[in-house]
């Protein structure tokens, strides 16, 4: 029996999807590591749970791989799919000698700057950038590329502590705001904004999907009451995507990806070119997994598992629908008090409605991105689901109140 360890700090429902998908591999003994431990029916799926106290502490983690080893033999891999996991699980492979994404090709997709320096040395197009580690150097970037430009650390995730800056007073403010140093400046594409999901083995990336986002994640991480919608379009065969397919493909083989998936952030420039924002080896979040499945009929989570320890991969598949995926947020803070339009929304598309996960009144309001709560929404025409997409989040509105 192979040992598969999954780590992750909290059991979250998009986590326990990939939980799942490795339970049920044939021939495993899947471990679960976790900060927080899942409830009690999602233990079932696990040989066994450790709790440790940090579960993005290498030395934590590497003396939780040693007793599990002690008892149950050699481990066939560890994996865990949270961006800030991706270097300590590189670390813990090379301690152990467990096969997988090594420190080197980890550190290529998880700093942004070495990742920009590795796509520019390799021709491939991406923004401009610059590590600045002060003020002037700041503003001979800007002195450069212009206002405005994008600040963030070189390890940031999802848009957390990423800063559009416009204008002078906003470059100060963000230099103090952002701990880290160096800061990661880059060019503000402009365009519009699109991800591609890539199943890579064996240095060969085998297949991938397309979404767009509206709008981008960035403008949805500076205004907070924006309700957003990624769109997976049924058609991709215009030129925009083979031109991010072709682009993407070199990005994967240039920062040394074997095996595993990618999510990759890409630009359509008002001209045509295709720029990549920027690319994780992991799979992606925010139900882009589940709403990549749904377009192609299979389930995205088993593909991933299969990939990462079985090194087989059972596509390519047509893309049979269209999904898209909504956000439900509103303005304010404190706790959700209601949600209008719900009715009026399941009248007029609740029979494209797949999965869905409603804002709970009274919950606290999220910190996240992706909001209080999610609709996903499937059709065999691309025109349809973009429609009904954009007048649901039209529609629903959250409230709250401190």
């Amino acid at each position: 029996m192979r040992v598969v360890v999954y780590i992750a700090p909290f059991p979250l429902r998009a986590t326990m999807k990939f939980a799942r998908a490795l339970a049920s591999l044939h021939d495993i003994q899947l471990i679960g590591v976790f900060q927080t431990a899942p409830t009690m029916e999602e233990q079932k799926l696990f040989q066994r749970i450790v709790t440790v106290s940090n579960a993005l502490d290498v030395k934590v983690l590497y003396k939780a791989l040693i007793q599990i080893q002690q008892f149950y033999g050699l481990i066939h891999r560890v994996v865990g799919i949270l961006e800030q996991l991706q270097e300590p699980l590189a670390q813990l492979r090379q301690q152990l000698g467990i096969k997988g994404i090594q420190p080197p090709v980890a550190r290529n997709f998880r700093d942004k700057s070495v990742m920009k320096e590795v796509l520019h040395r390799a021709g491939i197009p991406c923004a401009k950038y610059r590590r600045v580690n002060t003020l002037q150097e700041a503003w001979d970037f800007i002195d450069e590329v212009g206002f405005p430009i994008v600040l963030k650390p070189p390890e940031g995730a999802g848009c957390k502590a990423t800063y559009r800056v416009s204008h002078p007073a906003a470059l100060v403010q963000a230099m103090k705001e952002i701990p880290t140093r160096p800061v990661l400046a880059e060019e503000f594409l402009t365009g519009a904004e699109h991800s591609m999901e890539s199943f890579v083995l064996h240095g060969k990336p085998l297949f991938c999907s397309f979404s767009r986002y509206y709008p981008s994640p960035l403008e949805v991480v500076e205004n907070p009451w924006i309700q957003w919608v990624v769109h997976f379009p049924k058609e991709i065969s215009a030129p925009k995507y083979q031109r991010a397919r072709q682009v993407g493909y070199a990005a994967i083989q240039a920062l040394g990806l074997d095996t595993g998936m990618t999510h990759m952030e890409w630009f359509c420039r008002p001209d045509g070119r295709i720029a990549i924002g920027e690319i994780g080896a992991r799979p992606p979040g925010a139900q882009f997994a589940e709403c990549t499945g749904l377009v192609h009929g299979v389930n995205a989570h088993k593909v991933w598992a299969r990939l990462i320890v079985d090194e087989a991969f059972d596509g390519p598949w047509k893309r049979n629908s269209s999904v898209a995926i909504a956000f439900l947020r509103g303005q304010g803070t404190g706790k959700i008090t209601k949600i209008d339009g719900l009715q009026e929304a399941q009248e007029k598309m609740g029979n494209l409605v797949v999965d869905v996960k409603l804002p709970m009144v009274g919950a606290m309001r999220s910190s996240s991105y992706e909001g209080e709560g999610w609709v996903i929404i499937q059709h065999e025409d691309s025109d349809i689901v973009k429609r009904a997409a954009l007048e649901l989040i039209s529609t629903v509105r959250v409230h709250y109140q401190q």
